[in-house]
């Protein structure tokens, strides 16, 4: 019989600061914590007003988020002694209550060898400059792709041709959403100068169009001649990663979050920057084309570029009185 271990105030803050750590989409933190000292749970949850309606309508990359989120939270609870029993979509009549975590005792010695994830939580930001041309190490990517595994999911490096074709269909999914208003707008209020409300993202980090076009990077703003940062030169030969479950319903969606964070973390250990691709993933029938028949019917989550590069500006986070709800937590700086 597993005895749950209360939580007190410094425990809780370390866990949700950890958590709120994670990207989401256009830097929307589409979640909210919820501590219950009656049972010892503390319950991640969807915020109905941060979703993407025409971005995201199916809330497939809000439960990437909420997914890398609570993988980070659960990194922080193993550093601070304790183990995470994890329960995905707990109650089918609670739409919005995404995932329940207990803590037990002591983790298992050994369970998570490797580097210290937690220390780089701080370290991870979504970086949307040129990396440089000198390749991944194999046994680096062989570890990312293990990470992957171990929260059911796939993470596939592909040959130059396939790769080619993945960036074809994300340069297509840009055209489209590039001439939908509705998306482009939505995208446009998320752009923004720094505020208190701590969401969005500043015009610093958007990050610049590649000048030899053969890599789709995001536009946020929508071609608006006021806002486009200078174009630059990006890698010629990018590293990319697709990141795929077997399954496609909201809990393989949360998996294939925890995967990502844990893939973007431990590249961060090994001194390597990233920048997510869900452009695809936004229109149905092109995330249906990013399948691999020749690797079996996989449902595609995500793109990841990654290599290295300077350090870049991350985005900022809401604060904790925002994010947590519990009568025993006071606002303080972290």
């Amino acid at each position: 019989m597993r005895t749950w271990q209360p939580l007190g105030e410094a425990a809780l803050r370390k866990l949700v600061l950890a958590a709120e750590a994670a990207p989401s989409i256009h830097n929307s933190q589409p979640w909210r914590f919820r501590y219950h000292p009656d049972t010892g749970a503390l319950t991640v949850h969807s915020v109905e007003e941060r979703v993407l309606p025409h971005l995201d309508p199916l809330g497939h990359a809000l439960h990437l988020s909420i997914g890398a989120a609570l993988f980070n939270l659960c990194v922080a609870a193993r550093h601070l002694g304790h183990e995470p029993v994890v329960r995905l979509l707990p109650d089918p009549a609670s739409p919005h209550l995404l995932a329940s975590v207990h803590m037990t005792g002591h983790p298992e010695a050994g369970a998570r060898a490797g580097p210290d994830l937690y220390a780089v939580i701080p370290e991870r930001h979504t970086s949307r400059v040129p990396f440089d041309d000198e390749p991944v190490p194999g046994e680096v990517l062989a570890e990312l792709v293990e990470a992957a595994r171990e929260e059911d999911a796939t993470l596939h490096f592909p040959e130059p041709q396939e790769k080619q074709r993945l960036l074809a269909l994300t340069s297509e999914a840009d055209r489209r959403t590039t001439m939908d208003p509705d998306r482009t707008e939505e995208s446009r209020r998320w752009v923004h100068a720094p505020d208190r409300t701590g969401a969005g993202m500043p015009q610093e980090v958007l990050g610049a169009r590649d000048t030899g076009a053969h890599l789709p990077m995001r536009d946020f703003t929508g071609l608006a001649p006021d806002t486009l940062p200078p174009r630059r030169a990006f890698e010629r030969n990018p590293t990319i990663g697709l990141l795929a479950t077997r399954n496609d319903h909201p809990e393989d969606w949360l998996r294939a979050g925890m995967a990502l964070e844990h893939v973007l973390l431990l590249a961060t250990a090994h001194g390597l920057r990233a920048s997510l691709m869900h452009q695809a993933m936004e229109w149905p029938d092109l995330r249906w084309a990013l399948r691999d028949p020749e690797r079996g019917i996989l449902n595609a989550h995500m793109l990841i570029r990654m290599g290295r590069a300077d350090t870049h500006p991350g985005t900022p986070r809401r604060p904790l009185r925002e994010v947590l709800e519990t009568g025993a937590l006071q606002e303080r700086s972290p």
